[in-house]
């Protein structure tokens, strides 16, 4: 795969994509989109260019021409690094997927693994990490002998779980989150891994964590039944999820992110012979000073969901 170029290759061409990248931050959407697609003439190959271009568009309410922009950007760029398709799917040009393209999740976070820590943690106001490790140690007191942190970023979840775990393996899809992840040395094995098709061969865990992964999957069914394969018997599933109001399982949200309901996630784990052992609401960040409403969801065979008591499992 090509590496997505930032820039156009002609110097008259980013000239204009500059000044069309002043224009749409002075709030002139419509005069910024024309004048980037003057630019886009002298570089008709330019992928990033055509997504930029459709997003200036639809900020200009002009969607029709957002649509054709973003379709070229997909045609040019079939892996999809940019996420064209999902702006496609949020303005009801392309129907529902059930899940984002893989290129798309690893490009983001390959981009931001410089910043990703300092974004999330200081500016987001990031808890997940500390939170879903004070409900791990509250349903299950003492160590894990193996814990698998899937999408394990740069390793704030695995920081917590370091001091519980025996054994600690790190799966994620961004190479960048890797290396990131490595420098800490909290990691037995860290491996790159692509949750929506992840398979596992190693020894049953007795806890496996997803600490805000779920947003970046749509469908979970196929990850859950892996996720009940690699479970001991009596092993413990900590996962979390963005709240989402309404019938739905699951939707893309305009951040392109997925939220899933409550009933979708029972009903996933259920199938997979999976039982609550206990759900809390909460903040899991911020998102333009707003809080973004979550679920930390535990989960293990329904022998150890009757143990903990816990009347979240009803």
């Amino acid at each position: 795969m090509k590496p997505l170029q930032a820039s156009s290759g002609d110097l008259n061409a980013d000239r204009r994509a500059d000044f069309a990248e002043m224009l749409l931050a002075s709030g002139e959407p419509a005069q910024a989109a024309e004048l980037l697609l003057d630019a886009m003439e002298l570089a008709p190959q330019w992928a990033a260019g055509w997504f930029r271009l459709g997003e200036m568009q639809e900020a200009a309410g002009l969607l029709d021409q957002a649509a054709q922009a973003w379709a070229m950007a997909l045609k040019l760029d079939l892996a999809d690094r940019l996420g064209a398709a999902l702006k496609l799917q949020l303005i009801g040009k392309a129907p529902a997927a059930a899940a984002p393209p893989s290129a798309f999740v690893e490009t983001l976070f390959d981009h931001y693994a410089d910043s990703f820590e300092e974004s999330l943690v200081q500016k987001l106001a990031y808890g997940l990490p500390d939170f879903l490790e004070r409900a791990i140690r509250k349903a299950r007191p003492g160590r894990f002998r193996l814990a698998l942190d899937l999408g394990c970023g740069t390793g704030l979840m695995g920081e917590r779980l370091r001091p519980l775990a025996d054994r600690l393996e790190g799966y994620d899809i961004s190479a960048g989150m890797l290396r990131k992840a490595k420098a800490k040395g909290i990691y037995d094995r860290l491996a790159k891994a692509d949750l929506q098709h992840f398979s596992y061969t190693g020894d049953r865990a007795d806890l496996v964590v997803a600490a805000d992964v779920f947003i970046y999957l749509g469908a979970l069914e196929r990850i859950v039944g892996a996720v009940a394969n690699m479970l001991a018997e009596d092993g413990l599933f900590a996962f979390s999820l963005e709240t989402l109001a309404g019938g739905e399982d699951f939707a893309l949200l305009p951040s392109r992110r997925y939220a899933h309901s409550e009933a979708y996630a029972r009903r996933v784990l259920c199938a997979n012979g999976l039982a609550v052992l206990s759900l809390e609401s909460m903040v899991i960040r911020h998102d333009r000073h707003d809080p973004v409403e979550g679920l930390a969801i535990l989960a293990g065979v329904p022998a150890a969901a009757a143990e903990v008591g816990n009347p979240a499992t009803a």
